[in-house]
């Protein structure tokens, strides 16, 4: 049991990590989110129902969909968009050049 415990707590050392050197903040919100699913794993294993619960409801869902919400409020996801579909365009044009 302590062996479980032990890899989820350096899987959740990693999510941290990799949080931290994310830039581009879309990918840091699910790796936030499964840095809260872990940590609910965590309180399962140790017989915690009510805080794997809260951990659930609060860590994963609401708190990410808070900041999905805020992403979209502020374009961030909406520029991310546009800035693939310049990407795919620009890569599809020197593509047919090419040819």
């Amino acid at each position: 049991m302590t062996g479980i415990i032990q890899l989820m707590m350096l899987f959740l050392i990693g999510c941290a990590i990799a949080v931290s050197l994310t830039r581009d903040l879309l990918t840091s919100i699910i790796i936030y989110m499964c840095f809260s699913m872990v940590m609910c794993l965590v309180w399962i294993t140790l017989e915690s129902p009510d805080l794997a619960i809260t951990e659930a409801a609060v860590g994963t869902a609401i708190t990410s969909l808070l900041y999905f919400l805020t992403l979209k409020k502020i374009h961030a996801i909406d520029a991310r968009n546009e800035m693939r579909k310049k990407d795919t365009a620009t890569k599809e044009k020197d593509g047919g050049a090419a040819r």
